[in-house]
């Protein structure tokens, strides 16, 4: 029937049912939504204006019958659209979305434009409505619709996914998740399973339509989407290849393909076809190659050659499926050929099946499936902990990593089996198998949303694995470090506990990061950490370089009680390595600590902790060089050694409270004499470090006695009332009986420091075995115990106290002073021959000259005498430095132009020519060189020294005998110091012409060489 004649009110009734029909229809589609519900709000719109036309009877005119005719033709339109994407895929719904939203955008324009034609038809009877009739048509013909930004997303990485190639299964399990959650579906695998074969469904409808285009589309999306995890059903997946399994047990184990039947094969390309499509003759071909066939200009048909009337191509997909099962058999035949080439235990075959294993899944993703479902997975991962072939190795964590790529299913069979703990030693092996291992770790460690929290916890509970991680991080070689220091940094924001593991593996930097710039509970965690860690010196240098000392100061100045005491604990630490002494004085840092040491109710623990680091920054011999502003300008010490001395009057206190304050005061005044005189007798430091003694513990005791070492330079009195109250002297031989070098070099230095006037003292220290114990350390102590012991036997080796020699002697000290004469250091060597000096200024009163009786040649023969004294002498009667042997040592002293020595020796060589009777000991000195080594004395000694050698000069001339051997060389250099009488030292020169004259006197020649110096 003709338009013209339905009457125009039937067709404006079917128009109005036809918008509310479409305006209900609209609102129920689920992709692109908003924009069908835009439609369906102006469809219902347009439906009062129809109401109002029916209610006005509208003109039957030319020009509003043609308006209603159009607008119902596009509500026809719209209608369709409706429908034909009311029942798609939702999948194809979605890629389509932006195409999708077009088509709605101009139907709803052309629904507008009719409206506005109508309108206008019908100008009076619309005038009660004009006003909204024309808003909405000038809204629907200006309408503008958008895809969903996360829509276009979506699409956008799907597009992108596909130009760049990218078929790999992760990228399949996101996009397939992405899409089933934009659409509504849920991502399990018979869900994901109906709506893939929608998606089929719409590509054979595309390729039956001849849009070509649309169906390489199509195909790849569904090639992409069906390598997804979900996209499989496991159980199916398994019930698939155990099916597969029962057909190839008939064929001979060692059989490897199946050759394909002669249908599989495409007449164009002679190869297996993939998309296999018919012709109207029945011949099959490859759908790429028939299409390219057809392109190419040609009409026949490959196989026949017979001409074809239609080109139509239609999907063959029973031989698809044929072709597709026979590939799936041969699939299980190499899985099979591969498991028992693993099991062989050749090395060889076990290479050629992980080669064949990669193939596999090179090929078809679903052997990543069949792999593990034919136990290849554990074989191999067996294999990974029991090989010791490198290339076998390196080829398993390869293939594991193909294996468990986009797979949740394998990567949790992996992490959950022994997989983890054969994975993670690989890591600490050579380069190119730590390399394959951490690509592998890095992939295990991903799943769909991003990273597997749950095995990042795993990964971070295991030591070993964050060692090796360090480890490459630190390496050569860059691919290995970026895949290492990702996987680190995001277990770092997972467990920050894994920080500290890092950090005791050698990376310090993001714990020191975290101290720099995390939250106050990030921060203590941290340092609390590190001061658990057992750090070396190598360790501490590389926190200090690395910038860890200014955030704990700020910590110290700004954090709260925990704060401090745990950045003080560590900054004892670290100043343990002299480069981060440096580093926290440039900082600022002492001046901070003596602050907040010092500071009013300051916890007990918070002064422990200052104390130490005062400690740390005065040992080993620096003293106050890290005393020092950020400036570096030096502190005022002075009232730090009042403060710290003061520190000691609290007699509650407890030791580890009192023995760092006391070793920071012992380090500073050892470097500095000032300080030590300013803790004497402006802080009293005597009298409060003595009571010290008498402490329960040995190490203060230990510090105390050095401490009175340094003090009794300068209040000795003090000490020595002291030491004469009861059991108070003992202690002091206790610490000269202690083997600890400290502090019994400080007790034989404190000794050496008192006065020798006191006799009772030196009484009570031979009673108490003191004398004893200073000899012993002659023997065994440190170098600088042996120095002080040696000045504190002076006290026991004074010539008016021939009682004490004798004790000193007997306790066979006298061997050891030669001992040393030989053999100790300077100090020693100058201090041992000046107390032989002292023993042998005795020896004249102790000898006993014989009566000469008798024939005196039979007498001598028969009593050896002194050639020095002239008669008995021993070491342990009369002292004898001869009987010793002790002259050669003393001078061999002479030769060594060290004036220290050479003064010493020179004194005590004058003990052997004695007055009234120098002519023996002379003789002694020229019979062992000692005049000679003396004279040259004159030419290169300090004027003390030369001074000494003159006044044994002057002694050894009195014998003419000596005159006549050395006058002539002694002569000559006297002219020349006698001649200082007129131009520098007058006293020194008239020593040297005193001597001089001696010479004269003796001389053929009663001439003077120096007219006018003898008148």
């Amino acid at each position: 029937m003709a338009m013209e004649l339905i009457p125009i009110g039937t067709i404006l009734a079917v128009v109005t049912n036809q918008v509310m029909k479409t305006a209900q229809a609209a609102k129920d589609i689920v992709i692109e939504k908003d924009s069908f519900k835009v439609l369906s709000k102006y469809l219902f719109d347009i439906e009062p204006v129809l109401k109002e036309l029916q209610l006005k009877k509208l003109n039957d005119s030319q020009a509003a019958r043609h308006a209603l005719e159009a607008l119902e033709a596009d509500v026809k339109k719209a209608n369709n659209l409706v429908e034909k994407y009311k029942n798609r895929a939702r999948f194809y719904l979605l890629v389509k979305c932006r195409h999708i939203v077009h088509e709605v955008q101009e139907v709803t324009r052309d629904i507008g434009r009719s409206l506005a034609a109508l309108s206008i038809a019908n100008t009076e009877l619309l005038s009660g409505i004009s006003d909204e009739v024309n808003r909405l048509q000038d809204e629907m013909q200006r309408v503008e619709f958008e895809t969903s930004h996360s829509q276009l997303q979506i699409v956008d990485k799907l597009n992108q996914g596909l130009r760049d190639q990218k078929l790999d299964q992760g990228f399949a399990n996101d996009m397939l998740e992405e899409i089933a959650r934009a659409v509504g579906v849920p991502v399990e695998p018979s869900e994901i399973s109906k709506e893939l074969a929608s998606f089929r469904k719409e590509k054979e409808e595309a390729a039956n339509r001849k849009e070509r285009a649309e169906v390489f589309f199509l195909e790849q999306v569904i090639e992409l989407l069906s390598r997804a995890d979900a996209a499989r059903d496991h159980e199916e997946m398994q019930k698939q290849y155990l099916q597969r399994i029962q057909v190839i047990e008939r064929y001979d184990a060692r059989e490897e393909c199946i050759p394909p039947l002669n249908p599989f094969i495409c007449p164009i390309t002679r190869t297996v076809m993939i998309d296999p499509v018919s012709l109207c003759t029945g011949t099959t071909c490859e759908r790429a190659a028939i299409e390219a066939w057809f392109d190419g200009g040609k009409r026949t048909d490959p196989e026949t050659g017979e001409m074809l009337e239609d080109t139509s191509l239609r999907s063959n997909l029973p031989l698809r499926q044929s072709i597709e099962e026979w590939r799936e058999l041969n699939y299980c035949l190499k899985i099979r050929v591969c498991k028992a080439k693993l099991l062989s235990g050749s090395d060889s075959s076990m290479e050629e099946a992980l080669s064949q294993m990669q193939d596999l899944m090179r090929e078809n993703s679903i052997n990543k499936d069949w792999i593990s479902i034919g136990g290849l997975t554990d074989i191999i991962i067996s294999v990974l902990g029991n090989s010791r072939n490198r290339e076998v190795k390196r080829k398993i964590l390869i293939t594991l990593k193909d294996i468990v790529e986009g797979h949740t299913r394998n990567k949790e069979k992996v992490i959950e089996n022994q997989g983890w703990d054969h994975i993670v030693p690989c890591l600490g092996r050579d380069s190119s198998i730590s390399k394959a291992t951490v690509e592998l770790l890095f992939e295990l460690l991903q799943d769909r949303s991003g990273w597997n929290v749950s095995a990042c916890r795993k990964l971070s509970h295991q030591c070993s694995g964050i060692l090796f991680l360090v480890t490459l991080l630190k390496g050569p070689v860059r691919e290995s470090a970026e895949y290492a220091e990702k996987i680190l940094n995001k277990l770092f924001d997972i467990d920050e506990e894994t920080i500290p593991r890092a950090a005791k593996s050698g990376w310090y930097k993001p714990l020191i990061d975290r101290i720099t710039q995390g939250p106050e509970s990030s921060k203590i965690s941290m340092v609390r950490a590190l001061v658990n860690m057992e750090l070396v010196d190598s360790d501490l240098k590389l926190l200090g370089g690395e910038g860890i000392i200014p955030p704990l100061l700020e910590m110290v100045a700004s954090g709260n009680i925990e704060s401090k005491e745990l950045s003080l604990s560590i900054l004892v630490k670290l100043c343990g390595c002299h480069a981060n002494k440096e580093l926290l004085a440039a900082s600022g840092g002492v001046p901070l600590v003596l602050k907040l040491m010092f500071s009013p109710h300051v916890r007990t623990l918070i002064i422990v902790r200052c104390s130490e680091i005062l400690e740390k920054l005065s040992s080993d011999d620096d003293g106050i060089k890290f005393f020092v502003n950020e400036k570096g300008v030096q502190l005022e010490l002075e009232q730090l050694i009042v403060d710290l001395l003061a520190l000691q009057q609290n007699t509650n206190s407890s030791h580890n409270f009192r023995r760092p304050a006391l070793r920071a005061l012992l380090g500073i005044c050892k470097s500095e004499a000032a300080l030590v005189k300013t803790a004497v007798l402006t802080a009293n430091g005597v009298s409060l470090v003595l009571p010290l003694l008498d402490d329960s513990n040995s190490e203060v005791q230990e510090i105390a006695i050095s401490l009175l070492f340094l003090f009794s330079q300068h209040e000795p009195q003090g000490v020595v009332e002291y030491l004469l109250k009861p059991k108070r002297l003992e202690a002091l031989v206790g610490f000269l009986e202690n083997d600890k070098g400290d502090a019994q070099l400080a007790a034989a230095g404190l000794l050496a420091n008192l006065p020798k006037s006191e006799i009772s003292l030196t009484k009570k220290l031979i009673e108490l075995e003191g004398l004893n114990a200073l000899i012993n350390i002659l023997r065994s102590g440190t170098t600088g115990a042996k120095e002080n012991a040696l000045s504190a036997l002076f006290r026991f080796t004074d010539p008016a106290d021939p009682e004490s020699q004798r004790i000193v002697v007997e306790q066979e000290a006298y061997p050891l002073l030669v001992n040393f004469l030989r053999s100790g250091s300077v100090t020693a060597k100058a201090r041992a021959a000046a107390l032989i000096g002292n023993l042998s200024a005795s020896t004249p009163k102790l000898v006993d000259v014989p009566e000469q009786t008798g024939c005196w040649c039979f007498w001598r023969s028969r009593v050896p005498l002194c050639s020095a004294h002239g008669a008995i002498c021993s070491v342990n009667t009369t002292f004898c430095l001869l009987e010793a042997n002790a002259l050669p040592h003393l001078v061999k002293l002479l030769q060594g132009e060290v004036d220290a020595t050479a003064f010493e020796a020179i004194q005590t060589l004058s003990t052997l020519v004695q007055e009234g009777c120098p002519h023996k000991g002379a003789n002694v000195l020229h019979e062992a060189d000692a005049i000679k080594l003396i004279l040259e004395i004159l030419t290169w000694g300090t004027d003390s020294l030369k001074e000494e050698a003159l006044g044994l000069l002057e002694k050894v001339f009195h014998s003419r005998e000596m005159v006549e051997i050395y006058g002539a060389k002694a002569r000559y250099i006297l002219v020349g110091l006698s001649g200082r009488n007129v131009h520098e030292d007058g006293h020194f020169g008239r020593k040297a012409a005193r001597v001089l004259s001696l010479i004269e006197r003796y001389s053929r020649s009663s001439t003077s060489l120096l007219p006018g110096i003898f008148t």
